[in-house]
């Protein structure tokens, strides 16, 4: 038994390597059953990118969250309850929102069009133009969000292949490959019905590891229930209490800087949640592989919801979390000596998976992280190559028959898979400097805001399309260019070659010790917006934009 616990240089034992074989292999099996059923099914097109739209709507559903959650959730959001609260959970009330707008707006005009990819809308709406336009805004946006997830899942890949190097440059761009291989012959193997079926898997195996994560930090922790509540309600020093759920504005913090206030999360996670599941093609194509609208609408409804909890779930790991590191008193009292802290609060989690769990279970949860990052690079190939193949490639060669569109869809799996762990490896470097990943948090921003660029123009786009006679080909590429200026135009590394933000921020707050009352200057309260006020603001813009056009056929009915 001893030799089963020795060591590896990325400090999981053998038992742990054998369990995550346990899992390469359940995707292994399940990768060649997807497979042979794939040739059984697999005919056209419609078939691959839209699974024949015979898949039910549960599993539609946890695909539809197993999408939404990356491995920068399994990462982020116990890093959020780390340091911060629960006020992450309240972004849902705009997601619910958001699901019931989807539901009832956008995907009854997608099934009585029957599209493909959803911008093929605009094209029958205003031309091939329009749709072209909408479809390369989504591309260039879909690279960058989904390239950065599969950097941000290569990171404890590389961690478990490699120890202590595994945050060294070239050791990330291998897992990046592995990662990026493994995606690419999985979506491969039976186009959007593998991708589903593989996140139901996925999912299974993030939550289960999020369940027994939080049995092993909650045993190891030597309080009760009743003490770590209290603990959580009065963290000490005049901290706010961990349990709170809505931001709260302070003359240091007014609430058009917090992203989590109750307006924040009403108005712009609405915005962010129609966008996200009625505007952007990787998460709209699980939608449309259902059998009907109302299958859809039961569908995206249901995974919302069932999303509450999961991100809960991750939540309380990170409460537990704190309790584990931040309270050094809990474990002097037990005559225990403290845990060490680990530095930057982005690898709490992972620190606490390798140094504090059994051997065995810290492969259970490595293999979750894995899941994670897999599930979101599986998703964005399958969306590109899908709208790809029926926006562009279509257009250019009309006159082919089916099998010869299946076979460039395949290629555009590959080669949108090698696009993402191309961009991948562009933030290895971009991120990192000699060899050490910076902690400036700018990645994971990143992730989670890089799509407002596009979203901005997509939001009013669709609305114009979906609600109104008004516009045109002109209006969409209009829209969509007015959205992505307006929130460049809000970021500081716009004006950072002309102000020193940075000084003028310390000014301010210099200022604001002596009067309380100090007006914020005004560029810097536009650049200290919360990134869903910003996409707020250039979407009403945009809107604008796209509304002062007339519509190219009076006679045009809405969609």
């Amino acid at each position: 038994m001893p030799g089963m616990l020795t060591r590896f240089s990325s400090d999981l034992t053998a038992l742990d390597w054998a369990v995550l074989s346990g899992y390469f292999v359940l995707l292994a099996m399940s990768g060649l059953y997807f497979t042979r059923r794939a040739r059984k099914h697999t005919k056209d097109t419609d078939d691959y990118f839209l699974a024949g739209r015979r898949m039910p709507v549960w599993a539609v559903g946890i695909s539809i969250v197993a999408t939404s959650m990356s491995a920068a959730s399994f990462i982020g959001v116990p890093q959020q309850g780390y340091t911060s609260d629960l006020t992450y959970l309240t972004t849902n009330i705009g997601m619910v929102i958001a699901a019931f707008v989807v539901a009832f707006v956008f995907i009854p005009a997608f099934y009585r069009r029957r599209v493909r990819t959803i911008y093929e809308l605009l094209d029958q709406r205003y031309g091939r133009g329009a749709m072209q336009a909408t479809s390369g805004a989504y591309m260039l946006g879909r690279i960058m969000a989904s390239g950065v997830r599969v950097f941000i899942g290569a990171i404890p890949a590389s961690i478990m292949l490699f120890g202590a190097d595994g945050l060294e440059p070239g050791n990330l761009c291998i897992a990046i490959g592995v990662l990026t291989v493994v995606g690419i012959v999985y979506t491969l193997a039976g186009g959007i019905a593998s991708v589903i079926w593989t996140d139901v898997i996925q999912m299974a195996i993030l939550l289960g590891a999020c369940v027994l994560a939080i049995g092993l930090i909650a045993a190891k922790l030597p309080i009760g229930a009743g003490e770590a509540m209290e603990l959580l309600r009065s963290p000490g020093d005049g901290q706010p209490s961990k349990l709170t759920l809505f931001q709260a504005a302070s003359p240091g913090n007014p609430w058009w800087t917090l992203p989590f206030s109750l307006p924040a999360v009403i108005v712009g996670f609405t915005l962010m949640g129609i966008a996200s599941y009625g505007t952007d093609q990787d998460l709209t194509q699980r939608m449309l592989t259902c059998k009907d609208e109302k299958s859809a609408a039961r569908s995206v409804i249901g995974g919302i919801l069932f999303g509450i909890p999961s991100v809960g779930l991750f939540l309380v790991v990170g409460l537990l979390l704190w309790l584990f590191y931040q309270n050094p008193q809990v474990w002097a009292t037990h005559a225990i000596e403290s845990p060490a802290i680990p530095e930057d609060s982005r690898r709490v989690f992972l620190s606490f998976i390798i140094d504090h769990m059994p051997a065995g279970v810290s492969g259970l949860m490595m293999a979750g992280l894995f899941a994670a990052g897999l599930s979101s690079l599986n998703s964005g190939i399958n969306a590109m190559a899908s709208t790809f193949i029926n926006d562009f490639y279509r257009r250019i060669h009309p006159d082919k028959d089916e099998r010869h569109y299946l076979r460039a869809g395949r290629w555009a799996v590959v080669g949108w898979g090698l696009v993402l762990g191309g961009f991948a490896v562009v933030c290895v470097f971009w991120q990192t400097r000699d060899g050490e990943l910076q902690e400036g948090g700018t990645l994971l921003t990143f992730a989670l805001s890089v799509m407002t660029f596009a979203y901005a123009g997509l939001i009013p786009v669709f609305l114009t399309a979906l609600l109104t006679r008004r516009g045109s080909t002109e209006s969409v590429i209009a829209t969509l260019i007015t959205g992505f200026v307006i929130v460049l135009a809000m970021q500081s590394i716009v004006w950072d070659p002309f102000v020193d933000i940075q000084s003028m921020r310390d000014a301010f707050l210099a200022e604001r010790l002596i009067n309380p009352d100090a007006t914020r200057p005004f560029l810097l309260g536009v650049i200290d917006l919360a990134f869903v006020w910003k996409l707020a603001i250039a979407s009403t813009v945009a809107m604008a934009v796209s509304l002062s056009f007339p519509g190219s056929d009076p006679q045009t009915e809405r969609l």
